[in-house]
């Protein structure tokens, strides 16, 4: 079997895996960083995205091989210890989750969104959400809380 080396969450990270494995598969099965959800295995529904060099990716479809050498962060490397990134803290201030499922993609998608869009309108934080699917909430608490976290002071 080959081997992966990569920085997870800051972590240097080295493991042997089957040439099949996907990222998503990598982070949940061999590192038990189990926030970025599976949920469609066809980057339909943005639930496995997670951050690779910066950029969202969703991590169902990429192989853990393809991430060689490269920087990925997950839900679980979003806060700074105790304290929430302020995009988790927006959407748990505006209730821009439910059941939960689809938050931690959602999240990450919307850190990305703010990466490149730095006061992004309404119809720019649905554009770029189109990816994420949330079957409970009906976006508009998401939606407000992206615009909280936008409006944040920013450290």
């Amino acid at each position: 079997m080959p081997n992966v080396s990569l920085t997870v969450n800051g972590k240097a990270v080295s493991r042997d895996v089957d040439t099949r494995t996907l990222l998503v598969q990598f982070l949940r099965e061999n590192l038990g960083l189990t926030g970025t959800h599976i949920g469609c295995d066809t980057t339909q529904c943005g639930a496995c995205t997670v951050h690779v060099d910066g950029k969202a990716l969703k991590s169902c479809t990429v192989l853990a091989l393809q991430v060689e050498g490269k920087t990925v962060r997950t839900i679980e490397g979003l806060a700074d210890g105790e304290k929430l990134h302020p995009m988790q803290e927006a959407f748990r201030e505006h209730h821009g989750l439910q059941c939960g499922f689809c938050t931690p993609g959602m999240i990450m998608s919307a850190v990305d969104l703010l990466n490149r869009h730095k006061s992004p309108s309404e119809e720019t934080i649905r554009h770029e959400l189109e990816g994420n699917l949330c079957r409970c909430t009906g976006y508009a608490n998401i939606v407000k809380a992206v615009q909280a976290a936008a409006s944040a002071p920013r450290g």
